[in-house]
């Protein structure tokens, strides 16, 4: 245990942040094949499939940013759909990056770490988890398995559905979730911990939400959205990433 409050129990980080309990899950250093191979059913072109290694390990926090942490952290809440263990979303990027300097600037991660946004690269390799079907549990999404299509309606609260092998809730519908990098049709060769192109017009979130359709749901799925721009459909996860 640090003076923050930080401790780490086997592969999570557990912290207190302005009293609400955040579960981090580490995601550790490897390689995978990011993108989607050509067979894939609903795939798109900005999809490339290309060898990824990346070279740190690092945490992920084990669901969305829920409207109970937002709300600890800024004091409002400019969601459309209202609950503590919701999803936060109708945030920008602009928003969202905004939120991970109020917790740094605080000093409240652990020692020798960091809050950050996952990049494009660690986000799908940590939705994956080891797996390279369309989604981390097969090839086909049903609504027992995530919120998506419209279905609902609305957000659910997180952990409503099965997390993946590393402990990681709704990577799959829900809300979108943004990533650090700028969108641009990746390079077909391999790559060490990429981080994205450094201007562009659209960030890029992942993952799929409630509104998506199955589609936009998949692990190699890119969406994008001008970083001024939110809508209820999108949110964010926090990593946590050692300081360089």
């Amino acid at each position: 245990m640090n003076a923050l409050g930080a401790y780490a129990s086997g592969d999570a980080v557990e912290m207190d942040v302005y009293g609400v309990k955040c579960i981090f899950r580490r995601c550790p250093r490897g390689a995978f094949w990011m993108g989607s191979p050509s067979h894939e059913a609903g795939r798109f072109h900005w999809e490339v499939r290309h060898k990824v290694t990346l070279t740190s390990d690092f945490w992920l926090l084990e669901t969305p940013v829920t409207q109970e942490l937002w709300q600890a952290v800024t004091r409002e809440n400019p969601s459309r759909f209202r609950g503590d263990d919701l999803p936060m979303e109708t945030v920008s990027w602009d928003d969202a990056t905004g939120f991970v300097a109020k917790l740094n600037i605080a000093g409240l991660a652990p020692v020798g770490m960091r809050f950050d946004l996952p990049t494009e690269a660690e986000w799908e390799y940590a939705c994956r988890a080891g797996t390279t079907t369309r989604y981390y549990w097969g090839d086909e999404l049903t609504e027992k398995d995530a919120n998506f299509d419209g279905v609902v309606g609305t957000t659910t609260p997180v952990k409503a559905y099965a997390p993946n092998a590393w402990g990681l809730y709704d990577m799959h519908g829900n809300v979108c979730e943004w990533t650090q990098d700028w969108f641009d049709k990746p390079s077909r060769r391999a790559a060490i911990d990429p981080v994205g192109p450094s201007c562009g017009a659209s960030r890029v979130n992942r993952g799929g939400g409630w509104s998506c359709d199955a589609e936009d749901c998949r692990s190699a799925s890119r969406l994008m959205l001008a970083p001024i721009d939110s809508t209820s459909s999108v949110g964010f996860r926090l990593a946590l990433k050692p300081t360089r």
